[in-house]
């Protein structure tokens, strides 16, 4: 974007020690809109004060945020919430130039090696085994504890560089690949937990006040073991809370999604960074 006379004039008051007038010229600058952040780039590298390149700093995260926020208001009207998608929306957060190709480049390498192993004559067990041992052993994915010290592994593009989620990252991937190839696996809402449930085949009534008689199985997304009804029932008493049905019942993308980006912004809680907690809160109330 040409420089401007006013636009100079805004950069020369950014270093203004005059908080107001600071806030002032940031929020003209922003209304430019992001055309101007290759000048506030060029203007950072060519600064010397520290503190200065912290303001440009933010004033080129607030450019990205407007923008993503847009983003965002845009995925929650959409008649499809296309998971991918929404997922890689919340990678932006951090890493606002990211390629998107790449990592659907390596979901479609992931789901071609669970395609060619599958056919219409396995039972739900053995499709989920052949899903598992491609994602977890063939492709090496691993599964870490949540840490909110490890905010990478909340996002999706990283895990697929990385090879390595916690159980939210790794269970939208395992949802990403169950959708694409038409397996009916779905998370389900139960306490402190990100499962997966394998939903006998044609249940999609989610009105049902209690699905999980649809429920085959369940899965742990951090490392793909499967977990039978048994198991669960045994969870809900350790934790002692009635397992009540509203807990079984397919969560929907945009939830998916407002879960993420809550978990994900508790890895910034410290003073230097708790505004971007307080914009990743925001975001998650535009999918209510």
């Amino acid at each position: 974007m040409e420089t401007n006379k006013e636009l100079t004039a805004l950069f020369h008051l950014i270093d203004d020690p005059d908080q107001e007038v600071f806030d002032a010229v940031s929020q003209k600058i922003v209304d430019y809109g992001k055309p101007v952040i290759p000048n506030l780039e060029n203007l950072w590298e060519t600064t010397p004060d520290q503190e200065v390149q912290q303001r440009i700093e933010s004033l080129i995260h607030k450019l990205h945020y407007r923008d993503l926020t847009e983003e965002f208001r845009q995925w929650s009207i959409t008649g499809h919430h296309d998971l991918m998608f929404g997922a890689l929306l919340v990678c932006k957060f951090q890493y606002p130039d990211l390629n998107t190709t790449a990592a659907m480049q390596e979901i479609e390498k992931v789901r071609r090696n669970i395609w060619l192993e599958l056919n219409n004559y396995l039972t739900p067990l053995e499709q989920i085994n052949i899903v598992t041992s491609i994602l977890y052993s063939y492709y090496g994915l691993k599964g870490n504890e949540t840490n909110y010290t490890e905010p990478n592994d909340f996002l999706i593009s990283k895990v697929l560089e990385a090879k390595r989620g916690n159980q939210i990252s790794n269970g939208i991937l395992y949802l990403v690949l169950s959708e694409l190839l038409d397996i009916p696996v779905k998370a389900v809402n139960v306490p402190r937990q990100f499962v997966l449930a394998y939903f006998k085949p044609g249940y999609s009534d989610e009105n049902l006040p209690n699905p999980v008689n649809k429920i085959e199985f369940f899965i742990d997304s951090t490392s793909g073991q499967v977990f039978t009804h048994h198991d669960v029932e045994n969870y809900f008493k350790r934790i002692t809370v009635p397992p009540v049905g509203s807990y079984f019942k397919p969560l929907h993308n945009k939830k998916i999604i407002q879960q993420l980006l809550e978990e994900y912004s508790k890895c910034f809680n410290n003073e230097k960074e708790k505004h971007k907690k307080a914009e990743l809160l925001s975001l998650s109330l535009l999918l209510d």
